[in-house]
């Protein structure tokens, strides 16, 4: 049976209050909107991440609505008893320690209960670390996946990245400063030597896009060391490359050397990066790469 929700409408039909999704800022307090100062100071309760975070949010907003915990590790006995608050009348606002809660965090258990319970659930929009840090890339931005923290064990790095291989949209993810080396490894390991964005600070007075390929940007890494947390946004694969790796053969594998070249060329690269990219994807020297296709 199909769930309608109107979210203006009867929005205490059957008694129930609302959840409010509160989009909170991700460096700048101006990222704060008018709309998501009035729904704090108007719910019964705020949910938050981190309540020592949220409450200097609350104070320079003089926001003196009641402030509970809800995280990783309470979110069980504090899920249920917010539930139960909402099923009684109570609005609640749930937010994050910075921009849209229930997104890659323990907010999305919660409202997943609040759905299945016919509770009303409303977004307050705002900032968002990674769509911000999508459209300041410089890449596709026409189909994109989001696709959290990759995982920390090598292994399961390894199998993470193979299964998003043949990802054709651009892909978005954070990491954090001490392991944003051995990912970026991996991804070159994995997938060569993709283009991306390496995005952090994002609406701080030290807002930083570096953007380069992937071995650039080790480089870069090599004499600024990271600082802050990422968000990595990546070149998807080369459209129709999954369809090749299905039947066994590599997408550029009927090409000729120069029509791998020109491929790349007409995506956009520039002569040297096409070259480097085709002698990637054939394990071939650059040199010899250029040496051919220059005759």
């Amino acid at each position: 049976m199909v769930q309608v929700q109107k979210s203006f409408k009867d929005q205490v039909a059957g008694g129930y209050g609302t959840l409010y999704l509160v989009a909170t800022p991700i460096g700048n307090l101006e990222d704060m909107t008018f709309r998501a100062i009035r729904t704090l100071k108007e719910v019964q309760l705020i949910a938050a991440e981190d309540t020592r975070q949220t409450r200097k949010l609350l104070t320079h907003f003089e926001i003196s609505t009641r402030l509970v915990s809800y995280h990783e590790h309470n979110k069980q006995a504090s899920g249920s008893e917010l539930i139960r608050l909402l099923t009684e009348g109570q609005s609640i606002a749930l937010v994050s320690d910075a921009g849209l809660p229930a997104v890659s965090d323990p907010g999305a258990d919660l409202v997943a209960d609040a759905v299945e319970q016919g509770i009303t659930v409303v977004p307050i929009p705002g900032a968002n670390a990674a769509l911000s840090a999508l459209i300041i890339s410089g890449l596709p931005t026409e189909q994109f996946m989001f696709t959290g923290f990759p995982p920390r064990e090598k292994k399961s790095l390894g199998e993470w990245l193979k299964r998003l291989q043949y990802q054709e949209g651009t892909l978005m993810m954070y990491e954090s400063p001490h392991r944003l080396k051995k990912t970026l490894d991996a991804m070159l390991e994995h997938w060569g030597d993709r283009k991306i964005a390496m995005v952090r600070e994002l609406t701080k007075r030290h807002e930083e896009a570096a953007r380069g390929t992937i071995s650039e940007c080790l480089a870069f890494l090599e004499e600024h060391p990271p600082l802050g947390e990422y968000c990595l946004i990546i070149e998807g694969a080369v459209a129709g490359a999954g369809d090749h790796a299905q039947s066994g053969e590599s997408w550029w594998a009927s090409l000729e050397l120069e029509e791998h070249v020109d491929h790349y060329e007409k995506e956009g690269n520039d002569r040297k990066e096409a070259i480097k990219k085709a002698a990637l994807d054939r394990g071939l020297p650059k040199r010899e790469v250029y040496n051919a296709v220059n005759r």
